[in-house]
């Protein structure tokens, strides 16, 4: 539900659901989106139970966490494709989101250039189409058929057409997936310099726990309800966070594994199959 909540102060950090506060600086923009004690229900079966989660102008909030988590049923309630049983949402007024889904089918007979994509489903001048590509590094591909694009090349384009809607939030799931590990970190720091060129905020998920982007400036680990969160420099360094994840790391990322070896207060099983595929 779309709820007219009072408009949440602004946090240092989500609550850990390990009863630990890994605090993260103060966000310094406005919020953008605000989801408080979220739980959604399919069949009976609880996919979310108890999920709170704000995201700012200007930060990037990654979520993490295993198949079956929950975080594409999150997204989708933010994304107000569906209904939570329980909890509410706050949207700045006017909020505009810009999406890219994690999987994306095009008919792979039906001719159809990179320029024509990204006129679809709204008709954008040439010059925008253009200047989206160029600032994603895909110019190149205008011409090109879509279905000859490669991993990399094509969330390219996809983050040329989520940003050519001038975004105030930019919502990316799995973003990387199906590009190589090079490809992966080029366009994690790409994603980091739009948000820097443009301040808008960013919720990015990923369902590897071992490869979260340094540039993050939150992360939050879910797995049916949220199991931890913060800011990477400070939780890797603290007792918890090796508690939790272990910590390595990787130039230009941040690796977290998560062990989930602590206990949390929550009534739905761990080991149920949720319905959600991410």
């Amino acid at each position: 539900m779309t709820s007219s909540i009072a408009k949440p102060a602004s946090e240092s950090d989500l609550n850990c659901g390990c009863g630990h506060d890994h605090l993260a600086p103060s966000p310094s923009g406005e919020p953008l989106i605000h989801a408080e004690n979220l739980t959604i229900k399919f069949g009976g079966k609880t996919a979310i139970h108890d999920v709170s989660l704000t995201v700012h102008k200007n930060e990037i909030v990654t979520l993490i966490g295993p198949n079956g988590a929950g975080k594409s049923t999150l997204l989708r309630a933010l994304l107000k494709a569906i209904k939570p049983t329980d909890g509410e949402i706050w949207r700045k007024h006017g909020l505009v989101i810009g999406y890219v889904p994690q999987k994306l089918n095009i008919d792979p007979i039906m001719p159809m250039t990179v320029e024509r994509f990204l006129s679809i489903p709204d008709k954008r001048p040439l010059s925008e189409r253009e200047a989206a590509l160029k600032d994603v590094g895909a110019h190149h591909t205008l011409k090109q058929a879509v279905q000859s694009l490669s991993g990399g090349e094509f969330q390219r384009v996809l983050l040329a057409r989520a940003i050519l809607r001038k975004p105030d939030l930019l919502v990316l799931d799995e973003p990387v997936q199906g590009v190589d590990f090079q490809g992966q970190t080029e366009l994690y720091k790409l994603i980091s310099r739009l948000k820097e060129q443009s301040g808008f905020g960013i919720l990015m998920v990923s369902h590897d726990l071992h490869i979260v982007m340094a540039e993050t400036d939150r992360v939050v680990c879910i797995n049916g309800h949220v199991c931890c969160s913060g800011a990477p420099t400070q939780v890797s360094d603290s007792p918890e966070y090796l508690a939790l994840f272990g910590g390595q790391t990787k130039p230009g990322l941040a690796v977290y594994h998560h062990l989930h070896d602590h206990s949390h207060e929550c009534n739905h099983d761990h080991s149920s199959t949720m319905s959600d595929e991410a």
